[in-house]
């Protein structure tokens, strides 16, 4: 079993950044892709980026391209997702998701079997 417990979520301005935390509590080192996915109100859980198992893979919604980066420190057990250039429309609730050798294109809510509790991400214009 995997736990994952995100940190960093907050209020911020349009145009500002946020850093993302994810720490697992089991190792996560070369075994475990772990992937961000985000819900606003009202709109199902969409996929956001991920980082393959080896760390030599990563995938990003079109959404989300060229702003946001997922790095990921195996030392630590932790994932991080650096938010910049925060629109109004990324407000959500974020979550993080393990599995285990996981393909990081698969996009699905089914392709990960451990998730965190998430952390609020509220972007103000």
């Amino acid at each position: 079993q995997v736990q994952l417990v995100e940190s960093g979520g907050g209020l911020v301005q349009a145009g500002g950044s946020l850093r993302l935390s994810c720490t697992s509590s089991r190792l996560i080192s070369s075994k475990y892709t772990m992937g961000w996915f985000r819900q606003a109100p009202g709109k199902e859980r969409e996929f956001v980026v991920a980082i393959s198992w080896s760390g030599g893979r990563i995938y990003y919604a079109d959404s989300v391209k060229g702003r946001f980066t997922i790095s990921r420190e195996d030392a630590k057990n932790t994932v991080y997702l650096q938010m910049n250039s925060l629109k109004p429309e990324d407000t959500a609730v974020y979550y993080c998701a393990a599995e285990e050798y996981g393909d990081p294109t698969r996009v699905g809510i089914i392709d990960y079997d451990y998730w965190g509790q998430g952390t609020q991400v509220t972007v103000s214009s």
